[in-house]
């Protein structure tokens, strides 16, 4: 199928299509003209990446897992999960710092509202709603 079919069938944009192809997440065959030609496993392929990009992984650690999780591994698939999950480990816990240090930030400006006599707005989002 051609890019725009491969839009539809993933739910990814043509132009996520084009950087996964760049990043050399996906493979799409060629007709003898040029266009990019889709098959059912890369449309499998892409809703995977989708699917790990929404979970908050950089492409960096997709790159490295994606193999692992859509063809038969080469290297030893415990080995290979055990990384990956260190690297998912490590990802998750920088992520919750940075939500910790957000945290510390928005208290230290409700106060600073506080102070000002201008309590914080009951509507706002918390870091602890999301």
């Amino acid at each position: 199928m051609r890019i725009g079919e491969a839009s539809r069938a993933s739910g990814a944009s043509a132009r996520s299509l084009r950087y996964y192809e760049d990043e050399g997440l996906i493979v799409p065959g060629r007709h003898s003209n040029g266009y990019r030609d889709y098959c059912r496993s890369t449309i499998d392929r892409v809703l995977v990446i989708r699917s790990l990009l929404e979970s908050g992984l950089p492409v960096r650690l997709i790159k490295e897992v994606l193999p692992h999780l859509t063809e038969r591994p080469a290297a030893d698939p415990d080995v290979t999960c055990a990384e990956f999950l260190r690297e998912v480990r490590t990802y998750r816990d920088r992520v919750a710092a940075r939500i910790a240090l957000l945290s510390e930030q928005q208290a230290a400006l409700d106060a600073y509202l506080r102070e000002a006599g201008t309590p914080p707005d009951d509507h706002h989002l918390t870091l602890t709603h999301m």
